[in-house]
């Protein structure tokens, strides 16, 4: 019998973390094709007979070159197995990504080498530190025009304040980029060796002043590494494994993902020093990976992953115990018992049923309509996952169907997204019509998108005089008195929850002034009631 902790210790549950174009479903890609998930790597913009992007399922994903979803993904490397879970990198769809971020136990930060550290990549990497995640970075695009190395690292440095250590070391850059010296391991890759899907195994060197580089490199190329190299490790510390795992540090990996290179050194690095699962924080106390009794939590919704057939997957992080197909759990927001079985393990789109899963794992539930974000599965005892947000939207809109005959089918349709965490959806107090909230001006789109090719609803927005969406918390009677006396600006999400419709930025400061007792909330716990 294997022993349990040797299972748990042996998973690696990852998310992927950059600015639009950096290169991350490239990344994602590869990093399947040495996991051996897949046979040929995709690309994201695919013409005729090369394939779709495995991350990359959706119908408007396909069309618009971009993740507008995460995606989960499973396989095996080197007497590991990794949970990949792909983020959209748009930042329009952010909101998906930071619930992914407390599904996992550790992130790879992709870098563009010519651009460094942008908007969205900052945003994603506070995330990040308020869970004191690690961050394996890979700086992509080595391969084209990039900037110098050190400016990289100082960057990296002074932006994120993080500790910098080099991982590997490139050699040269665009068209004279000619592979990497890996700094962990003594070895000199060399890109042109690699063939296809297959790099170069390297060449193992007794260090950086070891002649064998002389007789391999011309002579530019290797008095430039050996002086870079030399510097760097005067000005960067050595890497320290615990400073890694506290979120301090980070090793920084260079490559080209779309060239194959650099990428199975950082999965490699990933295997070696990654975390297995880490504790999950609960409201009742902090719960162990190593624990013998199940317990989980829905950090995510997808609908429609198989267009046959509507159905609904809820994606499940199991937070302790031993899975098995066919286990009774409560489902502790509603006290019922569910027996799950017919559970899922995932690679994009294609799944398989899960016979069993281990603290780290992704399962997928079909779902419906039961399962909503941040609901606990356990064995029994009642346990209230914290910190999976839910953000108040900065634009609203009216949304109507063309077909005024459908608007039970709309209802249902915005009901279902609205579960799935992709929209807020308010249903006014005083007004048939819905009211739609998102972070940014492209979801509106996917949106309307989506109602029309998975429920055949076409739909129009209509600018709504708001301003913003408040979610009240405060004693019941307090919010019954408040509801009472601003009927036209309070609505009802999809949980239930009360919220405000503020109209402009002064009537939500009055409105605040004038009920001191109540609390107006820009971002509520998923699975905490607002009220």
């Amino acid at each position: 019998m294997t022993d349990k902790n040797d299972i748990i210790k042996k998973r690696r549950t990852f998310a992927i973390i950059s600015h639009p174009d950096a290169g991350k479903t490239t990344l994602t890609e590869k990093l399947l094709l040495f996991g051996g998930a897949i046979q040929m790597a995709g690309a994201v913009k695919a013409k005729g007979e090369r394939r779709r992007a495995t991350s990359d399922w959706m119908k408007v994903e396909q069309e618009r070159g971009i993740s507008v979803a995460s995606s989960v993904m499973t396989f095996d490397y080197m007497g590991n197995t990794f949970n990949l879970l792909d983020t959209p990198g748009h930042e329009d769809f952010s909101e998906d990504t930071y619930r992914v971020l407390t599904a996992v136990d550790s992130a790879i930060m992709v870098i563009d080498a010519a651009k460094g550290i942008e908007q969205q990549t900052r945003k994603l990497f506070e995330v990040c530190r308020l869970r004191d995640m690690p961050i394996m970075t890979f700086v992509n695009k080595m391969d084209r025009e990039a900037r110098e190395p050190f400016e990289i690292l100082d960057e990296i440095e002074q932006a994120l304040a993080l500790d910098v250590t080099p991982a590997s070391w490139p050699i040269g850059m665009g068209r004279d980029f000619l592979g990497c010296y890996d700094l962990f391991k003594d070895k000199l890759i060399m890109m042109g060796k690699s063939k296809g899907d297959r790099p170069d195994d390297g060449e193992a060197c007794s260090g950086i002043d070891d002649p064998k580089l002389d007789g391999i490199l011309p002579d530019w190329a290797v008095a430039q590494l050996r002086e870079q190299v030399d510097m760097a490790r005067g000005l960067c510390p050595d890497f320290d494994q615990q400073a890694y795992l506290d979120g301090t540090m980070t090793p920084v990996f260079f490559g080209s993902a779309l060239n194959n290179f650099g990428v199975r050194e950082m999965l490699q690095g990933l295997g070696s020093y990654a975390p297995s699962p880490r504790p999950q924080t609960t409201a009742e106390r902090v719960v162990d990976p190593t624990e013998d009794k199940v317990s989980a939590f829905v950090f995510k919704i997808q609908a429609n992953m198989d267009p046959k057939h509507r159905d609904r997957m809820a994606f499940a992080r199991l937070s302790s115990g031993h899975f098995k197909r066919g286990m009774k759990l409560k489902h502790v927001r509603s006290g019922k018992q569910i027996n799950i079985h017919n559970p899922q393990m995932f690679f994009a789109q294609d799944r398989e049923t899960a016979e069993e899963a281990w603290a780290g794992d992704i399962i997928g539930i079909p779902n419906h309509g039961n399962l909503r974000i941040g609901d606990t599965l356990t064995e029994g005892e009642d346990l209230h996952v914290t910190g999976i947000p839910s953000f108040a939207p900065e634009l609203l809109k009216r949304v109507l169907p063309e077909d005024p005959m459908k608007a039970k089918h709309l209802s249902k349709a915005l009901q279902q997204l609205a579960e799935e965490g992709v929209a807020r959806v308010f249903k006014p107090l005083l007004d048939s019509s819905w009211v739609v909230g998102v972070v940014g001006v492209l979801q509106f789109e996917v949106l309307a998108d989506r109602i029309r090719t998975e429920y055949n609803v076409p739909v129009k927005f209509e600018q709504a005089a708001l301003h913003t969406a408040r979610w009240l918390s405060a004693p019941h009677d307090k919010i019954k008195e408040f509801t009472e006396k601003n009927r036209a600006n309070v609505a009802e999400d999809h949980d239930g929850d009360w919220v405000f419709l503020a109209r402009n930025a002064w009537h939500l400061e009055d409105a605040e002034k004038n009920w001191p007792n109540i609390k107006f909330l820009a971002v509520k716990e998923q699975n905490l009631n607002a009220a």
